[in-house]
């Protein structure tokens, strides 16, 4: 059993739970009441990177054991715009060191899933191909791209993907190498896969996600938000 360490967050750590419901209830009553504490160039600022932020493409992480890689990936997700990483949790809590994510798990959406089923799931309801990260694929990084809505499923540091979440992938996708190195670390390849399959997309959050992260936002752009909400009777 993994040892809890200082600097290591659960998924339950990663965004303040008030703020997760008050987004996802009160968006509009958190807007009117940070938006005026916000600069309008702060305010700009935020939707032009909400308007960029992608829905058709996630991650699907099966069982990660190391908390780094965990953070690596949640950094790489917000590097690349991705909303959602997809968590199976079948063997132990997920785990992410807050030196490694350095705020990137603040505007990420991690959702963790007790079995390979409700992954597999949430990835069918949100309408994404799920493509899985494999030394052997038969795509390249750059066809990523051209898919629709895509689910990059990505394995356990020691035992790759689970077989039951592997049937489940429509097609697999490897990185090219030609040094004596036969696999790259799983948060490397995750930014190498979400670099190409991000390329050239249109923001595509809905109108409710794109509140909801505007929300999220204001309210990290403000000292001591969660008193100003508390104050006006908000949350």
């Amino acid at each position: 059993m993994r040892r809890r360490t200082p600097g290591v967050l659960t998924a339950d750590e990663l965004l303040d739970r008030r703020l997760v419901l008050d987004e996802s209830t009160r968006a509009a009553e958190v807007i009117r009441t940070l938006e005026p504490i916000v600069t309008p160039k702060r305010q700009a600022r935020i939707r032009e990177i909400i308007a960029k932020r992608l829905a058709s493409v996630a991650v699907v992480f099966d069982a990660p054991h190391d908390p780094h890689n965990g953070a690596a990936v949640i950094r790489s997700c917000e590097a690349f715009g991705v909303q959602r990483l997809h968590v199976v949790e079948r063997i132990e809590r997920f785990l992410a060191a807050a030196s490694v994510a350095r705020s990137a798990e603040q505007w990420v959406d991690v959702v963790c899933h007790k079995t390979t089923e409700s992954a597999i799931a949430a990835a069918r309801h949100a309408g994404l191909e799920l493509v899985a990260a494999h030394p052997e694929g038969e795509l390249l990084p750059e066809d990523l791209a051209s898919i629709p809505r895509i689910a990059i499923v990505l394995g356990n540091e020691r035992d790759g993907i689970a077989e039951e979440l592997a049937s489940h992938c429509s097609r697999r996708v490897r990185v090219p190498m030609r040094g004596f190195v036969e696999s790259l670390n799983v948060s490397v390849t995750a930014a190498i896969l979400l670099a190409s399959a991000t390329r050239g997309r249109i923001g595509d959050l809905d109108d409710d996600a794109r509140l909801r992260m505007y929300a999220r936002g204001l309210f990290h752009s403000v000292p001591r938000a969660r008193e100003v909400l508390d104050h006006a009777g908000v949350g």
